[in-house]
């Protein structure tokens, strides 16, 4: 199943040009009708979709999808909040899901609707954030990390400390611009758990990277990779599968989870409140967890696939590299982030602030 690297091509190269397909959502008029337009609105991450996973949809089905895209998951958040603007399809991650489930932004999903649901690997199949998976249904799931170029470092940056307390790397490092992230890794390196709430250990990693932003160029919009292979940066904070994606045309690029644990992490597939097409809504999941379909997608992007049918069909080179599919010894030292409610959010959105006018 998997393409050779050489049939491969740049994801972002590949989102620019995909024209119409990839459009912006037009939000006009969302008055109710009689029946579904043929159209699904998909707001989703950046790279994050196979090369001809939209095409696919449409001539299977005849019902075009337009494509958003939003860098991380407070932007998709911020959105929403005040209303639907006209999605049909969104990816966020587990703990969002939690937080829109609390919030009322999410429809229930009509299992029935999505056969494949089979193909999802057992332990995918519920989920304490949205127990019977009323809400969700998973799409991919990883670590977060630090990508590096192995010809500028002495050794692997086996710690966070790297990125937040070095200047070993001055003016070279690039950290995610997602506050909840960045804070939680903050919490790793300090040994405390990334689900911590005590506000005066988050005013310690505050003040650390206050301390530390001297030495850092960026606090990127999910495009860390992409400075990383351009030769911006040395070091970033990134999500693995963005990594890989550009490990496999750089050879000179690696990822390493540090010592101190990481982020466990799982994007959904979920259908926010007020979609104006829910029924092409649910034909499209049933789309992407598909076997063949789910394994054109975990092929091109590089993430680890919850989908058991699709990750058959995949190399041994996919279901066998440790930065997709973690072994055990790292799981253990990450943890899932939880939905800690809007308290929590307000006292992060302030540390952000603050981290960003200093």
């Amino acid at each position: 199943m998997s393409m050779p690297r050489s049939h491969r091509i740049r994801r972002r190269s590949f989102l620019a040009g995909l024209g119409a397909v990839a459009a912006g959502v037009s939000l006009g008029s969302r008055r109710a009708l009689a029946a579904e337009e043929a159209r699904v609105n998909f707001y989703n991450w950046d790279t994050y979709i196979g090369e001809t996973t939209l095409e696919d949809f449409a001539k299977a089905t005849g019902v075009e999808v337009k494509m958003d895209l939003f860098a991380d998951n407070d932007e998709l958040f911020a959105k929403l909040k005040e209303g639907n603007p006209g999605y049909d399809l969104i990816v966020p991650t587990n703990d969002y899901v939690e937080r829109m489930i609390a919030a009322g932004m999410l429809e229930t999903l009509d299992h029935s609707k999505i056969p494949n649901i089979a193909n999802l690997a057992p332990s995918f199949r519920d989920a304490a954030f949205d127990p019977g998976r009323k809400h969700s249904l998973p799409y991919m799931w990883g670590t977060i990390g630090i990508g590096y170029r192995k010809s500028r470092v002495d050794a692997p940056p086996d710690s966070w400390k790297w990125l937040y307390d070095s200047d070993r790397h001055s003016g070279r490092i690039a950290m995610l611009g997602d506050a909840g992230v960045v804070v939680q890794m903050g919490l790793k390196l300090l040994g405390k758990p990334l689900n911590s709430t005590e506000p005066a250990l988050i005013k310690q990693v505050e003040e650390m990277l206050i301390r530390q932003k001297k030495h850092i160029k960026v606090f990127a919009e999910d495009n860390g990779q992409d400075l990383l292979a351009s030769g911006e940066v040395d070091l970033t904070m990134e999500w693995n599968g963005d990594i890989l994606q550009v490990m496999e045309e750089d050879d000179d690029i690696a990822f390493v989870v540090p010592r101190e644990g990481g982020l466990l992490w799982q994007d959904c597939l979920c259908i926010p409140k007020g979609a104006p097409h829910p029924m092409n809504a649910h034909r499209f999941i049933d789309f992407l967890l598909d076997g063949e379909n789910g394994a054109a997608i975990a092929d091109f992007i590089q993430y680890a696939t919850p989908n058991a049918a699709a990750k058959a069909l995949m190399s041994a080179e996919y279901r066998e590299n440790p930065a997709i599919f973690p072994p055990d010894s790292v799981i253990e030292i990450c943890e899932a982030s939880v939905y800690k409610g809007e308290e929590y959010q307000r006292l992060i959105d302030e540390t952000w602030t603050r981290i960003q006018a200093a």
